[in-house]
């Protein structure tokens, strides 16, 4: 047979039958999203997913996770430990089906477990599958039990090591170099981020961090200890902390409604935007889905029925909408629900119909006894809803007015973009530059082709703390909108955007590499994350990197991103050199910037993406609110060149 024969001879010689663990390790994106920074931080909150639903069926209050020195991560609880006598089906111990069969688990068995977290439902065995080794310790019944596994495959049976008094799981895993090529560090902060909203959403679990990599000033190792007796009260407090609150104290309540644990906390508070956040499971539905839809009519139907009956709304002139009362609301729900339904794209939208009327339900009751405990609160509320309904009726001839200037200019860009000639968005890209002396040289330096320039006068206004209508009427931002051909919204939802009309697959901030470049990005990503979120969660928002740092030393020259690099190159160059310091992109020649911080080739483009809704809300509500203290901490922890005078 020839070679071309052989190559169109398809046959059942061509059909893969990958088991289980093999087809993890082939696809493992389909298992936990990506091979990247997200990915490798799945793996632990997997493994700890395990111990949450132990104690969510009642056998376990204590968890712990270590990140080893070696990036290998420890997990502990004190639940009931995994079985480890023979399974019947398959022959050998439960706690080797655990670890190696996909889809293998007590989740599965309803008399188990009631409910279970765990996005994908793949657990432990896709963590082991992905591990260049893995060790599990369980204490059960009196007995150590162990057995150890190489990128999933056992390399001994399960075995009784030694008697004990304890009880519980321990996993030892260190993430796979040949999956994780990107990185296999993990970030501490990443970490404590969901920690922490796990301790919250389950109040009285004990969980810690402890970071052996690094030590505190006492030679302690960094860590930290998560427990909420509070739960939800606390986590509303914690996120909305960098606000200022318009109500004495949040609005809670817990309970069972059509046999669906329905738990809420919500505040109100002077900011102008809407902050919800729900959850099924522990797992952070930032869709949506039928909690929120459920949410959303209990709170609308009770607001409305309350400030008809008070007679505050008797000389409005126009009518009330659902935006108008959840501005400046931060809201969390959590739901626990047997068998979740999720659909969207990223399987993280609720669809259990049922669901809604079991937390609208919940929450039109809590909010009744409360507006009618706290008469001069509800009053507060009910006048904050007047001025957002007359803030939305500006912002709609704001919007309005934006949407005509886009049709009487034919075409509707802004005179500053210098457009690019591609037409398929894919292949396009636009940079936001700060300043037209940065633009010009941006201008000059791109590949007309397929790169497009917008610069941007100044700082752009701060959305975080503007009234809609102000941020619509904004020069700077509605060149931004028109720029990329999305527009505004309408009056139900007016931060939705249409994808399809989107002119630029990439959008990439580039501003200068000092402590006001820095500022001008926050601004930028500010108004992204309150108003285009979409485009985030969508993969177009990039920041540029541009270097610090010329090091030149006859006909040598290389650019560095930092310090150290700065100084290696030095030090490479034999201990001498003149050093030049870019204060901003202006500095740089056209040719410059294409080379180090444009040219697709050699560029480094940093991808925003929000790993946690939660945390992502109170950052920048933290960074441009009105509360000075918490941000100056921030700042002094996590700034490389700033300097702090106020």
């Amino acid at each position: 047979m020839s070679d071309k024969q052989q190559k169109t001879n398809y046959g059942a010689d061509n059909i893969q039958a990958l088991e289980g663990m093999e087809h993890v390790r082939m696809r493992p994106s389909m298992y936990i999203g990506d091979v990247g920074v997200r990915g490798l931080h799945h793996l632990v909150y997997e493994v700890v997913d395990n111990s949450i639903d132990e104690a969510l069926a009642g056998h376990c209050d204590t968890i712990s996770v270590v990140i080893n020195e070696d990036n290998s991560i420890t997990t502990k609880d004190n639940g009931r430990g995994i079985p480890v006598d023979i399974h019947k089906k398959e022959g050998v111990s439960a706690l080797e089906v655990v670890m190696t069969k996909i889809g293998a688990g007590g989740k599965f068995d309803k008399d188990s477990y009631k409910v279970s977290g765990g996005l994908h439902g793949v657990g432990v065995s896709c963590v082991n599958a992905l591990s260049e080794h893995l060790k599990a310790t369980v204490y059960r019944d009196g007995k150590v039990w162990e057995q150890e596994y190489e990128r999933g495959k056992i390399l001994y049976p399960v075995k009784s090591v030694g008697t004990t008094d304890e009880r519980g799981t321990v996993v030892t895993f260190r993430p796979d170099s040949q999956i994780f090529k990107i990185t296999r560090e993990y970030n501490y902060d990443t970490l404590a981020s969901r920690l922490r909203e796990l301790a919250y959403l389950n109040k009285g679990i004990t969980i810690t961090l402890t970071d052996k990599r690094h030590k505190e000033d006492n030679g302690d190792y960094v860590s930290e200890v998560f427990y909420s007796e509070e739960g939800l009260k606390e986590f509303i407090r914690f996120l909305d902390g960098n606000r200022e609150p318009l109500i004495g104290d949040v609005i809670a309540m817990e309970g069972e409604k059509s046999g669906t644990p329905v738990e809420v906390a919500m505040v109100y508070n002077t900011s102008f935007n809407e902050n919800l956040h729900s959850y099924v499971n522990n797992i952070n539905t930032h869709e949506g889905g039928t909690h929120l839809s459920g949410f959303r009519r209990g709170l609308t139907t009770t607001l409305k029925k309350y400030a008809d009956s008070s007679g505050m709304l008797d000389k409005l002139k126009f009518d009330i909408s659902g935006d108008d009362f959840r501005e400046g609301l931060t809201a969390i729900v959590s739901v626990k629900v047997a068998e979740p339904q999720f659909e969207g794209q990223t399987k993280t939208k609720l669809g259990n119909r049922d669901v809604t009327a079991a937390v609208s339900q919940a929450v039109s009751e809590m909010l009744e006894n409360y507006l009618e405990e706290h008469p001069n609160d509800a009053k507060i509320i009910v006048q904050k809803v007047i001025l957002a309904a007359q803030a939305r009726h500006a912002a709609r001839k704001a919007r309005e007015m934006v949407q005509r200037k886009t049709v009487m200019s034919g075409g509707g860009l802004p005179g500053k973009l210098s457009d690019c000639s591609e037409q398929d968005p894919e292949k396009c890209e636009v940079f936001l530059v700060e300043g037209d002396s940065a633009g010009g040289t941006a201008k000059q330096g791109r590949d007309r082709n397929f790169q497009a320039i917008l610069p941007l006068r100044g700082k752009i206004l701060n959305v975080e703390k503007a009234m809609q209508h102000k941020v619509f009427e904004n020069e700077e931002i509605r060149n931004i909108f028109t720029a990329l051909g999305v527009t505004i919204g309408t009056e139900e939802d007016s931060k939705a955007l249409n994808l399809e009309k989107l002119r630029y697959h990439k959008i990439v901030i580039m501003c200068d590499a000092d402590v006001d470049g820095s500022h001008i990005a926050t601004l930028i990503l500010t108004f992204f994350f309150r108003y285009m979120k979409d485009l985030i969660e969508a993969g177009h928002v990039y920041i540029a990197t541009p270097p610090l740092y010329l090091v030149k030393k006859g006909n040598k020259k290389e650019y560095a991103w930092d310090d150290e690099q700065r100084d290696m190159i030095v030090q490479k160059f034999g201990g001498s050199a003149n050093i030049q310091r870019y204060k901003g992109l202006g500095e740089m020649n056209a040719e410059q910037l294409w080379d180090t911080t444009m040219n697709p080739e050699f560029r480094t483009l940093r991808q925003v993406t929000i790993d946690n809704g939660t945390e992502a809300d109170r950052i920048f509500s933290m960074l441009m609110g009105d509360e000075v203290p918490p941000r100056r901490e921030f700042i002094e922890k996590n700034a490389v060149y700033a300097n702090i005078d106020a």
